[in-house]
């Protein structure tokens, strides 16, 4: 048997997708508040209107215990098939999100960082280099990490998370 073109294979996967991916979104942030968090509640309303469960949406302090404690709980939850971080993705001293998720994945998705900071040049120009966001898979689920911008946010679920947050999902599951 030959293998599938490109469109084939993507069809393919899109056929094992789950359809709907319960997702806990955390913000994080020195200054926000549940009301105050324009970027977290976008990921929320993108999340919905694209038929995924937000099972809770939270503000943690840039603080690495906060953001591992938040990051550890999600991944014990039976409920939670994904976890999207926003803010903390900078480079200045407080940004810390990145350094403090990634040792918690067990495999990095570094295509996701690398097409987000692609797409985001076309927007901000080189400012995009300064984004540290990524993507991984622990304890079999998929996590995210973006920077806490409204735009930011809406850029990455519509051209990246979205299109593939089913398909992930039911990937990282056989990651356990």
């Amino acid at each position: 048997m030959s293998e599938p073109r490109p469109s084939q294979a993507k069809h393919h996967h899109r056929k094992a997708a789950a359809q709907s991916v319960p997702t806990a979104i955390v913000s994080v942030s020195d200054t926000r508040t549940l009301a105050t968090d324009t970027g977290g509640a976008r990921i929320g309303e993108l999340l919905a209107a694209a038929g995924h469960r937000v099972v809770s949406r939270e503000v943690v302090r840039d603080e690495p215990e906060q953001i591992r404690a938040a990051l550890e709980r999600w991944l014990r939850d039976d409920a939670v098939r994904a976890v999207i971080f926003t803010g903390g993705t900078g480079v200045a001293p407080r940004d810390v999100t990145p350094e403090t998720v990634e040792p918690l994945l067990e495999r990095l998705v570094p295509g996701f960082g690398e097409l987000f900071r692609m797409l985001s040049w076309q927007d901000v120009g080189s400012a995009a280099l300064l984004s540290r966001a990524l993507a991984g898979i622990a304890a079999g689920r998929v996590v995210f990490v973006l920077p806490g911008s409204r735009a930011a946010v809406e850029l990455a679920l519509e051209k990246l998370i979205l299109p593939e947050l089913g398909h992930l999902a039911a990937e990282a599951v056989k990651t356990r």
